[in-house]
């Protein structure tokens, strides 16, 4: 959820989403729902602030090139200014990013940056926020390039995909119960929930962003149950609170099992087959 580099007129939710983010600490702590971890929390801030520094410095970064690239090649031009544009591109995107997310967690290059997110040990707002430094290196934009073929502005995508990033902040909560036949469609705090989870049954689930119906489609969805407590946190758990060690672990994962492989068939294989 990048918010540096959502339009201007989208970053203005973000400081009511870090008071949403501190009250949700107060709540859990005054009533003594659980103990929160405030440590976290200021760890999360210190991952967006540096994310919003390195972005800044990088401006539109690959994700700016790659669309933009894609758009000059454009097969058409889709016209923003109808009633179904907008709806439309909302689904498509959505689709799109069920797929780069998917690859975020099967793709070990993709999932050095990603890993970032899942890093928190404890399920909370606070850990929407927290998604590393290098996303717009890794070149995860080429997933929505056939937005921008299909003739849609590369401003338009990246609104539509900073509306679908807002709308997950709510999802990372333990607080909201499950919310019955809404479930069916779109994504929910409970659905969301499975996805942080890494318990074996529930590890590489629920990849949807809005919706979850491409999940059910592509067979990777999977209901929270009473009899299986999600655990949450990287299956070999993470635990440092300074955000450059938050920042760089996957990188450094990524090397190191690069450095361990013994041929370039095997390198490639560390590089750009599934995280170990």
């Amino acid at each position: 959820m990048d918010f540096s580099g959502l339009p201007r007129a989208l970053l203005l939710p973000l400081p009511v989403l870090l008071l949403a983010a501190a009250l949700e600490g107060w709540y859990l702590q005054r009533h003594r729902v659980r103990p929160y971890d405030w440590r976290a929390y200021f760890a999360s801030l210190g991952d967006l602030a540096g994310r919003m520094v390195i972005n800044r410095l990088l401006g539109a970064g690959v994700a700016g090139l790659v669309l933009a690239l894609a758009y000059r090649y454009r097969v058409t031009d889709m016209p923003m200014h109808r009633w179904w544009s907008w709806p439309l591109l909302l689904v498509l995107q959505d689709f799109f990013y069920y797929w780069m997310h998917r690859a975020d967690h099967r793709i070990h290059w993709f999932w050095a940056t990603h890993s970032v997110h899942h890093s928190p040990n404890q399920y909370s707002l606070a850990a929407a926020y927290r998604l590393g430094w290098t996303g717009k290196l890794s070149g995860s934009a080429m997933f929505f390039a056939p937005l921008a073929m299909a003739g849609f502005p590369p401003a338009a995508i990246a609104a539509a995909l900073s509306l679908n990033l807002l709308y997950q902040f709510w999802l990372h909560t333990e607080l909201v119960p499950r919310l019955g036949v809404f479930e069916r469609i779109f994504n929910t705090p409970a659905h969301h929930r499975v996805h942080h989870a890494s318990n074996p049954a529930y590890i590489d689930r629920n990849y949807g962003g809005i919706f979850i119906v491409f999940d059910r489609l592509f067979g990777t969805f999977a209901e929270e149950r009473e009899d299986e407590p999600c655990r949450y946190g990287l299956v070999q758990p993470l635990h440092s609170d300074n955000p450059f060690v938050i920042a760089t672990h996957g990188w450094l994962k990524l090397w190191q099992a690069a450095r361990r492989a013994r041929n370039w068939r095997a390198r490639w294989r560390a590089v750009f087959g599934p995280p170990v």
